[in-house]
C-alpha cells in the first residue's frame, strides 16, 4: 500500500477521492492501492528546555544561554494528536511507500517531515506538489511527483526557522522576564515579533513628538477651474488675507498649458500580503480573518493556493487562462468582450516563469460549484479575486492629464496698508519697500480625465450601484465601501479628493481675466496611525514606506516573517497584551512601548536586520547559503543577548503580560 499524508482531513478526504480510496477508516481512507490520513498542521514540535536538561526547568540566570547541542522533536502532548500520531506511525511502519500531500510550502515540508523523521519513516518517499485542489490539479500532480530529495533545501530553511526561534524565543524571553518581568508576568521576545511590535512603537513615538502648526494657503477660482499658489505655506491669518487683497485686484493671466495623455496597467494579481492589505482597507478585515476566508475558498476549490508571496502566473498558465475565464459564468459580462477578441494579451507583469518559486499568485479554479454555498465574506473575498484576474487580460486605463500655469502680476503701490504691506513682504521674504514693487505669485491647477476605462470597469467605484455581474450576487466593490483613510502629514483629505475631481474647462495660454481667491486655513498632520494592512506592509518591506508594487516586489526577500505567519504575528502581539485594536488602527500599549525601550540589542528589534536574516533563510531553501553558517551567527547573537540582559540593571516593568 502507498500512504498518502495531507496536512488536513477535508485535504486528505479530497485527495482520497481522486485516487479512489473510498473506503473510510478511523484516522484514514482506503482504497485502490492507497492510504490516505493526514495531520492537524503540527503534530510535532522541537522539545522544550526540561526535555534536555533537568537544570533548564526552572527559569534561572545562571542558566542562560540554553543552546542544545542537538534539537530533537516529541509528539505534541494533547490526546487527540497522540492518536493521530499512533496511526500514522502504524501505517508508515507497514506502507510500501508514502506519498507527501502536505501544503505545497516550507510549513507544510516540515509538519510532514517531522512525523515521518520521529515515526522512523526507512521508505521511499515521494512529494506531491500542487497550487490547486481540483480534480484535475490532484491527478496531475500524482502524475508527476517528486522525488522528496528535491525538496531538502525547503525542509533545511524550514527547520532553521524553527531552531532559529527556539533559540532566540525561549532564551531571550527568559533572560527579559528574569530581569524585567513582575512576579506573574512572562515578557516575551521573538525574531519576528519583536522588530514588529518596534515598528508600531517607533510610529506611535513620532505621533507623539509631532507638534502641529496652523498654516494658510492661497487659492483663486478662474472659469470654473481651482488654482493653488506655489508659494505655498503662509505662516498668519492676516499674511494670507492681506496677500488675497492684493491678488484679487489683479487678472489671473494663464501661462502655459500641458495637456498629456498616460497609461494605466491593471493591477497586479494577489499574492497573499496584497489581499490582506485590500481586505483590510476594503472591509476591515483582519490578517487572519482573510487567510481564515481565504484558505477555505482554496479547500473548497474555487481558488489557489493562498500562502503565497508572490503576484505573477507560470507561463504554463496561459494556455487554461481562456477556460478559467470561460467557467466564471457569474463574470460573463465582463469575460465575453475578452473571449470574442481571439488571443488573450499576455503581460509581462502577469505571466513570467523566473517570479515563480514554489507557488504562483492568487487565482480563481474557475470551478463555480461551491460557490452558491458561500458565506458574504467569502464571496467578498472570491470577488475581489475573480476580478483582479479578470482585469489582468482588459486593456490598459487611459486618460489625459492636465497641468495648467498662471500668474498674477501685482503693481507698484496697490497694498491697502502699511501693515499689511509688512506682512506680505516677510512672508515672501522681502523687504517692506520691496513689497511695494511689482510682484508676480504663480498658481497652478491640475485635472485628470479618464479618456478609457479599460480594466477599470471592473472596479466601479463605491457609490456606483453597478449592475454588473457579481459572485452570486456579492456586491464586493459597492456594499463595503472603505472608510475614509486618515490625512498624511501635511495634507487635508478632502482637500486632496477636491483637488483630485478638479475638472477643468479648455484655456488658452495668454488669456487673462477677473478671479476670485480665497484663503484656506490648514494645520499639519501629525504621521498616520497604522491600520493592520499597512504593518503588513511594514512587515513585508522590512519597515520602509514603499507604495511602488515593483519597488515592493524586489524587497519581499528582506520581509519580516513568511506571508503565512505574519497574521499570526499579530495576533500574538494582541493576544500577550502588546498592541492593540482601536476600530481600523493597531496601536502599541504602555507594555510594548516599555519592553522596547528597555531591549539595548538593535538586531533583536530591527525589522531591517531582522529581514536579512529571512534573506538567509530564502537562500537556505534556494541552496545558496549553507544552514551551519546561519546556525553560527544566530547562536552568537543568542549569546550577545543574553550576556546585555545579565549586565543591565533590574527595573520591572509595569502593565500585564502573559505567555
Amino acid at each position: 500500500m502507498i500512504l498518502c499524508i495531507a496536512e488536513k482531513p477535508s485535504v486528505g478526504r479530497e485527495i482520497a477521492k481522486v485516487l479512489g480510496a473510498t473506503t473510510a477508516r478511523q484516522g484514514y481512507m482506503e482504497g485502490n492501492g492507497y492510504w490516505v490520513s493526514w495531520t492537524f498542521g503540527h503534530l510535532c514540535c522541537l522539545q522544550e528546555p526540561h526535555d534536555y536538561s533537568p537544570d533548564w526547568k526552572q527559569w534561572r540566570m545562571e542558566c542562560l544561554p540554553m543552546l542544545p547541542p542537538t534539537f530533537k522533536l516529541k509528539v505534541i502532548d494533547n490526546e487527540g494528536i497522540r492518536k493521530q500520531f499512533e496511526l500514522l506511525s502504524d501505517l508508515i511502519g507497514r506502507c510500501e511507500g508514502i506519498v507527501n500531500c502536505g501544503d505545497a510550502g516550507q510549513e507544510g515540508e516540515v509538519i510532514q517531515r517531522w512525523v515521518m523523521q520521529k515515526a522512523g519513516c526507512k521508505v521511499p518517499v515521494q512529494r506531491l506538489w500542487i497550487s490547486a485542489l481540483t480534480e484535475e490539479a490532484i491527478k496531475d500532480g500524482f502524475a508527476h511527483l517528486y522525488p522528496a530529495a528535491d525538496f531538502d533545501n525547503l525542509y533545511a530553511a524550514g527547520s532553521a526557522r524553527a531552531i532559529g526561534d527556539w533559540l532566540l524565543g525561549m532564551n531571550a524571553t527568559r533572560g527579559y522576564t528574569l530581569k524585567y518581568g513582575r512576579p506573574g508576568q512572562v515578557l516575551s521576545i521573538g525574531r519576528v515579533q519583536t522588530p514588529t511590535l518596534a515598528i508600531l512603537v517607533e510610529r506611535q513615538k513620532a505621533i507623539d513628538r509631532f507638534v502641529p502648526k496652523k498654516y494658510w494657503e492661497l487659492r483663486t477660482l478662474y472659469r470654473g477651474g481651482l488654482f493653488v499658489c506655489e508659494k505655498g505655506r503662509i505662516g498668519t491669518a492676516e499674511a494670507a488675507e492681506a496677500l488675497k487683497e492684493r491678488v484679487g485686484r489683479f487678472p489671473l493671466q494663464i501661462v502655459k498649458v500641458t495637456r498629456k495623455k498616460g497609461k494605466e496597467a491593471p493591477p497586479r494579481l494577489f499574492d497573499l500580503t496584497l489581499l490582506q492589505v485590500e481586505c483590510n482597507k476594503k472591509f476591515g478585515f483582519s490578517a487572519e480573518r482573510t487567510l481564515q476566508l481565504i484558505q477555505s475558498l482554496y479547500e473548497k476549490k474555487l481558488t489557489t493556493y493562498p500562502r503565497v508571496d508572490t503576484s505573477f502566473l507560470p507561463n504554463e498558465l496561459y494556455g487554461k487562462a481562456p477556460g478559467i475565464l470561460q467557467n466564471l459564468v457569474p463574470y460573463a459580462t465582463f469575460v465575453q468582450p475578452l473571449l470574442q477578441q481571439g488571443k488573450l494579451p499576455k503581460r509581462a507583469k502577469v505571466f513570467n516563469d523566473k517570479k515563480i518559486t514554489d507557488h504562483h499568485a492568487i487565482i480563481p479554479t474557475g470551478e463555480w460549484a461551491a460557490a452558491s454555498g458561500l458565506s458574504k465574506d467569502e464571496k467578498y473575498v472570491l470577488d475581489l479575486v475573480v476580478r483582479r484576474f479578470i482585469a489582468v487580460f482588459y486593456p490598459d486605463c487611459e486618460f489625459a492629464s492636465t497641468v495648467v500655469n498662471a500668474k498674477v502680476e501685482t503693481g507698484v503701490g496697490e497694498v491697502a496698508g502699511a501693515a499689511s504691506a509688512a506682512d506680505v513682504a516677510e512672508e515672501t521674504g522681502a523687504a517692506s519697500a520691496a513689497a511695494e514693487k511689482p510682484q508676480v505669485y504663480e498658481f497652478k491647477a491640475t485635472g485628470k480625465q479618464i479618456l478609457s476605462e479599460g480594466w477599470r470597469v471592473l472596479f466601479p467605484a463605491p457609490a456606483a450601484k453597478n449592475g454588473g455581474a457579481q459572485a452570486d450576487g456579492a456586491t464586493a466593490e459597492t456594499e463595503a465601501a472603505p472608510a475614509e483613510a486618515e490625512a498624511a502629514d501635511g495634507a487635508d483629505a478632502s482637500d486632496a479628493a477636491a483637488e483630485k475631481e478638479n475638472v477643468l474647462p479648455e484655456y488658452k495660454e495668454g488669456e487673462s481675466g477677473p478671479h476670485t481667491p480665497s484663503v484656506a486655513a490648514k494645520q499639519t498632520q501629525p504621521p498616520r496611525y497604522m491600520s493592520e494592512g499597512d504593518l503588513l506592509r511594514a512587515m513585508e518591506t522590512a519597515g520602509k514606506q514603499v507604495d511602488d508594487e515593483e519597488l515592493r516586489d524586489l524587497m519581499k526577500e528582506n520581509g519580516i516573517g513568511r506571508p503565512s505567519t505574519r497574521a499570526a504575528i499579530i495576533e500574538t502581539l494582541i493576544k500577550r497584551q502588546y498592541i492593540r485594536k482601536e476600530k481600523k488602527r493597531i496601536v502599541p500599549t504602555p507594555l510594548g512601548m516599555a519592553l522596547i525601550d528597555i531591549i539595548p540589542n538593535e538586531l533583536l528589534k530591527s525589522a531591517e536586520l531582522t529581514g536579512q536574516w529571512e534573506k538567509k533563510l530564502k537562500q537556505i531553501s534556494e541552496g545558496s547559503y549553507p544552514v551551519r553558517d546561519f546556525m553560527a551567527e544566530l547562536k552568537q547573537m543568542v549569546v550577545e543577548v543574553t550576556w546585555q540582559v545579565m549586565q543591565a540593571e533590574r527595573k520591572p516593568l509595569g502593565g500585564e503580560g502573559q505567555a
